[in-house]
């Protein structure tokens, strides 16, 4: 199976993290045009220079996607760029386990923002530009946190929870006018998201001989389900919330 993205203009925001970069080279290694965006400026670069070096088309936008503005122009830069858009992929987000109780309404504020409202904000913005061209794909990273309550992530379980209603909603509403819509939820995943493991000794080790599969996933393993989602080979694939896991969601529907 070869995915060809020839033609086809990718946007990609939280580029400069794990899984976003490992997307945004696979999008381009089928032939995308890319424009990438994060808010870390250096990360972002690499980001960039990794495409370059391999022939890839790309732009860049630093972007704070907790601001509604700035999510929303993630869509009209690569508009801009490019001429129009034809996959968008919500990959910004993260948090760092921490007791509920030690949450302040400000931080809570932040997380709602960074992992539901910035996907919301750029999602609206794009649906109008895709309902008119009669296509689009939308994607979303969520998380194994929003369909199963995990310690100390309540905050961002209860915000990538509403990014799989969200974007089953826009799949239910949209779907009809050639737009799909699908989340990818990586629990297990090397992720920045697991950086806290590697302050303890042993940490990572530890967690992933407790997965499934005795291993993490890697950023390669999802941004290949992301290229997968966004192709033509996902055709009638609209409003699935696909765990990409190593078996974690199947483990957690076990009674203890």
């Amino acid at each position: 199976m070869k995915i060809d993205y020839t033609g086809k203009t990718i946007a990609v925001t939280g580029a400069g993290g794990s899984i976003g970069r490992a997307s945004a080279q696979r999008f381009a290694s089928c032939g995308g045009a890319l424009l990438i965006t994060d808010i870390n400026e250096a990360a972002l670069k690499e980001t960039a220079d990794l495409i370059e070096e391999t022939g890839g088309t790309v732009s860049s936008l630093v972007c704070d996607v907790t601001d509604p503005d700035q999510a929303a122009s993630v869509v009209q830069a690569t508009c801009d760029r490019f001429g129009g858009i034809d996959v968008l992929y919500n990959n910004a987000g993260g948090s760092f386990p921490t007791p509920m109780q030690e949450i302040d309404r400000k931080e809570h504020e932040r997380l709602r923002a960074l992992n539901f409202d910035a996907v919301y904000h750029a999602t609206m913005e794009a649906l109008p530009i895709m309902v008119e061209a009669g296509s689009g794909v939308i994607l979303a990273t969520t998380s194994g946190a929003g369909s199963g309550a995990v310690g100390g992530l309540a905050t961002y379980g209860a915000a990538k929870a509403g990014v799989n209603s969200f974007m089953r909603s826009v799949a239910l509403e949209y779907g009809a006018q050639g737009i799909r819509a699908n989340a990818i939820a990586p629990s297990a995943a090397s992720n920045g998201l697991l950086a806290w493991l590697e302050t303890t000794p042993g940490g990572v080790e530890g967690f992933a001989a407790k997965q499934p599969m005795g291993k993490l996933g890697t950023p390669d393993e999802i941004a290949n389900v992301a290229a997968f989602l966004a192709s033509d080979y996902a055709s009638f694939v609209n409003g699935v919330v696909l765990p990409v896991d190593g078996g974690v969601e199947a483990m957690l529907a076990v009674p203890a």
